[in-house]
């Protein structure tokens, strides 16, 4: 029955796919063509036969890009986000082999306008068309339809725990029929609203008995000599088996699983950047500081020709921070202190009334205008838009060894802005409360995040009555 659901899924995406690519295509030729919304074409107006041909080969490349990138792989118990960045990189990988195909391919040339349109249109319609699929399947599964039934093998803390993340995600289409334990005192009680139904002994039946389609193994590290006993139970069974391992309680950022030529590899701590997520977050850095940097350009000098005129000294401020994988950086600002401001004091933060804070400088700290030479760290790649605020190489020596997890900030490039910034955590506020709301940003970190950062500074990230 999954078999045919699977297919039958398989098939209707496919067919969507196949429409909004074919759609895409065409519109883009009558926009550009047709319409007056694009510039007038240079020469004759091709044939639309033409970009009929032209069409096969498109989608051709398209589902070609979706096998690789498995975008048709179940992604159930994963969040849109997930499926978002796999549908940008079809598009993206798609329209190179597109670009390099026509670049080769001499007999006719193809308008780059219509390129651009159809770029921009199907990354818009697929997105909407999947998360419109995503919409449908919640009520389906709302309705009792299309369910994965799960069994968990075990009753303790991490049992319960993956329960609560089950529960707490309907929209995955997971129900559970109840517990296993190897207590037979707890056989037929309530643990967490949730029914234990049998012993491990039991589980062959229990499946049969209750149509279950996923098995997931859930035992505390003390009870892990269970595990072979328990999948011996399992040799006659077709049914999906998942082990949870007991390692919430070490694990930190991005744990995963990897593999080693076969060999399955924890990984209990691992910046969520790699791969094309470096690439998407290097180009979006690239693009909007420099766009930043033109348009702020005549600010920018107004505000360097201040400061030279209230004070002597230098402009710019340099300063040593630690970065990604603890490297470290220069970091540029405004100067808004007194030349040799920690000559007496040493490195320490500003505080409320610092007689070292220049008239100017002290408007400038309040309303962030002294951090905006920090979007040349941004392009040249030392910094990004959003991620933790970097620290100075002495406040990290002393944080690291009193303050738990802050090490795991430099898994992620320092940033401009950040998650804790717009939330209000910055300047002289609470360092726990930082390190708590940069460490939910690495968790959770998407593109989705980084732009919704971005607006919010913009909204009420930019003036800060903690800065001194």
């Amino acid at each position: 029955m999954l078999k045919k659901h699977g297919q039958l899924f398989l098939t209707i995406a496919i067919f969507f796919d196949t429409i909004v690519i074919c759609l895409s295509w065409l519109a883009a030729y009558y926009i550009h063509f047709k319409t007056s919304l694009g510039p007038p074409p240079r020469h004759t107006i091709p044939e639309l036969e033409i970009y009929l041909k032209a069409m096969i080969l498109v989608w051709i490349v398209f589902m070609f890009s979706i096998r690789i990138f498995g975008l048709y792989q179940p992604h159930r118990g994963k969040g849109f986000s997930h499926e978002f960045l796999v549908i940008f990189k079809v598009v993206f990988f798609s329209i190179l082999i597109l670009t390099a195909a026509t670049f080769f391919y001499r007999e006719e040339s193809f308008s780059r306008f219509v390129s651009v349109y159809f770029f921009s249109l199907i990354i818009i319609l697929m997105v909407v068309s999947h998360f419109f699929v995503r919409i449908v399947l919640k009520k389906i599964r709302s309705l009792g339809f299309n369910l994965r039934y799960v069994l968990i093998v075990g009753t303790g803390d991490l049992a319960q725990s993956l329960a609560e993340k089950i529960n707490l995600h309907s929209e995955y289409g997971f129900k559970i029929v109840g517990f296993l334990t190897n207590h037979s005192e707890l056989v037929n009680s309530d643990i967490s609203g949730i029914r234990v139904i049998g012993s491990f002994n039991e589980v062959s039946t229990v499946i049969n008995k209750f149509g279950v389609d996923q098995l997931f193994i859930a035992l505390p590290l003390n009870e892990s000599n269970e595990m072979e006993e328990i999948l011996g139970y399992l040799n006659e069974e077709s049914v999906d088996i998942k082990v949870v391992p007991d390692l919430f309680r070490f694990m930190n950022l991005h744990a995963g699983v990897d593999e080693l030529d076969g060999l399955p590899i924890v990984n209990l701590s691992e910046s969520p950047l790699h791969g094309w997520n470096v690439l998407i977050k290097r180009l979006i850095d690239i693009f909007f500081s420099g766009l930043f940097i033109f348009a702020s350009c005549p600010f920018l000098i107004f505000i360097a020709f201040i400061i030279k005129l209230e004070s002597k000294g230098s402009v710019i401020f340099r300063q040593e921070r630690v970065g990604l994988d603890g490297i470290k950086f220069n970091l540029l600002k405004f100067r808004s202190m007194k030349v040799g401001a920690e000559k007496i004091t040493g490195p320490v933060w500003a505080s409320k009334g610092d007689n070292r804070t220049t008239r100017l400088g002290s408007f400038l700290r309040k309303t962030s205008i002294d951090e905006l030479p920090q979007l040349i760290n941004v392009f040249v790649g030392e910094m990004s838009l959003v991620g933790p605020r970097p620290e100075r190489p002495v406040f990290v020596k002393a944080f690291k060894k009193t303050i738990p997890k802050y090490m795991l900030r430099l898994k992620m490039k320092a940033g401009l802005t950040g998650w804790a910034q717009v939330n209000g955590w910055r300047g002289n506020t609470s360092l726990e409360k930082r390190i708590e709301f940069d460490l939910y940003y690495i968790q959770h970190w998407s593109i989705f995040l980084d732009f919704k950062i971005i607006l919010l500074t913009f909204w009420k990230g930019f003036l800060n009555p903690h800065a001194y």
